[in-house]
């Protein structure tokens, strides 16, 4: 940190006012630079694939997506700058008062401050000998003021130590505005874009660090006040609260946890969502590990899904959250949940994590599902809720034999917070909101049913392909047994798992090939408990199970096969339980129909 060359007379008379003015001026920049994006994405680029075929017409395409994201990089930039200079002023203002607090108090006791920050005081007290008033003296300011332990030695004039505190917080506001203008400075010399039309990835890796710094600089100014502790009706309270100004801050600086905070309108969270997955893009762009290559892959994906044109009458696209958190997080709802009366969130389970693969099935899953229960009630919108880390195969192995219930436990506490936040920002009086639980999924939603009150404002529950639940009857997932629905396919190996009493027993053996297991005739032995508890597709645990085909054998001629877990909700695989899901998830589960129980 260089040694300050302000003085206190220059920070007494930096405008502030003039810095945010200039913030102003750029985010009036970036507002139309977010109002052109929008009108390529929502009107140019519509028009042109509604009218226009052939080489020409894909080429104008995607020069327009060029365009829309050169944009989109001039929204993020200008908006950074727009907070850099609002809490530039944010910080000098404090100083500032500071400083004015110690000249007030200065001239209430007829005090001197000099130029160089030091403080002359009058005679004062009394002498020993004589009684005289003591003869009065400068205080200045060594810059230590609060690091040295007091000598213990006490001036005679009692004025002395009051000079000296003013000038010890005389000297403190100088020195901390010296150091807020050359750490802005920084900042401000960084926040440059490349010459040029175009915004490669690069730019966008740029970008990020851009954001993370503004970020670290703007704590005190924005990010200290986001309420992260508070509930989902608070946090929908306090963005209602803010001015359009407030709001567009925190889009520029902070769209990672705007659009990752339950309670938040969706149309918000998608905007801050699709400017973060630019910046985690440009994060993760040129990494050459694993993890981070294999999440930049479920990221690519998403935003070609994101910038593709959707069909006439299917539902569009919400990007509800997205993080590089542990094996990533991304949630993505077909229809907006806030304006539909119908809303289901799907978990998915083993093996699932932020990749190119959930990208393309896990989404497909819901989206099938929000295509579905539109043909049952055009307001019905489904999600595809990726908000934990699920348990990964592990050599080839399923870790499912030897998870436990932490990941569900923890996975459960953040579903049901993102649903209390559904439930709080959707507009209509009675919202039929459905939870979904594939594989481990739906032990995970069992979970969130135990998280004191259960799951909020869920009405019905579908669990699909599940190893058990961590409750042993219907009744106990708080929303009454026929509110919940169980499809279990014959061959799904996973809805077969034998107890853990049966393996500590030794009465497992395992097959080569992931989460394959023979317990005498690969069924369980006769007390209906799985490796979570009960059986939810046993008439002991007591649901309503619905239909499903039986999927294809375990063993056949291509070998080991697991298909039969993965079909549930699938139209053309798996019509009867595709449909079964739809009608739920459309708020009609009275015409669902049911099968016996296993």
């Amino acid at each position: 940190m260089p040694t300050p060359t302000l003085t206190w007379a220059q920070l007494r008379d930096v405008k502030c006012a003039e810095l945010e003015g200039a913030a102003d001026g750029w985010g009036k920049s970036s507002n139309r630079a977010d109002a052109a994006r929008d009108r390529i994405e929502q009107q140019l680029l519509t028009g042109l694939r509604d009218t226009q075929e052939g080489e020409a017409a894909q080429a104008a395409v995607a020069r327009l997506r060029q365009l829309g994201r050169n944009f989109q990089y001039v929204y993020t930039e200008c908006g950074l700058l727009r907070t850099t200079l609002n809490s530039l002023a944010h910080e000098m203002r404090t100083q500032q008062r500071a400083l004015t607090e110690a000249l007030e108090d200065a001239a209430a006791l007829k005090f001197t401050v000099h130029a160089n920050g030091s403080v002359t005081y009058p005679a004062g007290g009394e002498g020993l000998v004589d009684g005289a008033p003591l003869r009065g003296g400068t205080a200045s300011s060594s810059g230590t003021s609060g690091l040295m332990p007091p000598s213990g030695l006490i001036a005679p004039n009692p004025h002395a130590a009051k000079a000296q505190d003013i000038a010890d917080r005389v000297c403190g506001a100088v020195r901390a505005a010296a150091e807020i203008d050359w750490r802005y400075a920084g900042i401000l010399r960084r926040l440059k874009a490349e010459e040029g039309l175009k915004v490669p990835a690069s730019t966008w890796k740029d970008a990020a660090g851009d954001a993370a710094e503004v970020r670290d600089a703007a704590g005190a100014y924005l990010k200290d006040a986001i309420p992260h502790d508070a509930s989902p009706e608070a946090r929908r309270d306090w963005w209602a609260g803010l001015t359009q100004e407030q709001r567009e801050e925190y889009l520029a600086v902070y769209p990672d946890q705007i659009g990752n905070l339950d309670g938040i309108p969706a149309l918000v969270r998608d905007a801050a969502n699709r400017d973060n997955l630019q910046l985690l893009i440009g994060k993760l762009e040129g990494r050459d590990d694993e993890k981070s290559m294999t999440q930049l892959a479920g990221l690519r994906e998403i935003d070609r899904q994101l910038g593709a044109a959707t069909e006439p009458g299917e539902p569009p696209m919400f990007l509800l959250g997205v993080s590089d958190e542990g094996n990533g997080r991304a949630i993505v709802s077909y229809g907006n949940p806030d304006t539909s009366k119908n809303v289901a969130a799907y978990v998915p389970g083993l093996n699932t994590s932020l990749d190119e693969d959930f990208a393309k099935g896990d989404l497909k899953r819901a989206r099938d599902t929000a295509i579905g229960a539109r043909y049952h009630d055009p307001s019905s919108a489904a999600i595809a809720w990726l908000g934990y880390d699920a348990p990964q195969l592990v050599d080839g192995f399923s870790s499912l034999a030897v998870a436990g219930d932490g990941r569900a436990v923890d996975g459960g506490a953040r579903f049901g917070e993102f649903t209390a936040g559904i439930a709080a920002t959707n507009e209509n009086s009675d919202p039929h909101l459905t939870a979904i639980g594939h594989s481990y999924g739906s032990r995970t939603v069992g979970a969130a049913t135990q998280q004191g009150g259960g799951i909020p404002g869920i009405d019905d529950i579908v669990l699909v392909g599940s190893p058990g639940v961590g409750v042993d009857r219907a009744e106990d997932l708080g929303v009454g047994k026929d509110h919940v629905f169980v499809g279990s396919a014959e061959n799904d190996v996973v809805t077969k798992m034998p107890s853990k009493q049966q393996v500590a027993a030794g009465a497992m053996t395992s097959l080569s090939g992931p989460f394959v297991y023979v317990v005498g005739d690969i069924a369980d032995q006769g007390d209906d408990d799985l490796w979570f508890g009960k059986d939810p597709a046993s008439e002991a645990f007591g649901a309503r199970r619905f239909p499903v085909d039986d999927g294809p054998s375990v063993i056949g001629r291509g070998g080991v096969s697991i298909d039969a877990h993965s079909q549930y909700f699938d139209p053309v695989r798996d019509p009867a339980s595709a449909n079964s899901i739809a009608l739920i998830a459309a708020g009609r589960p009275g015409k669902v129909k049911t099968e016996e129980y296993r």
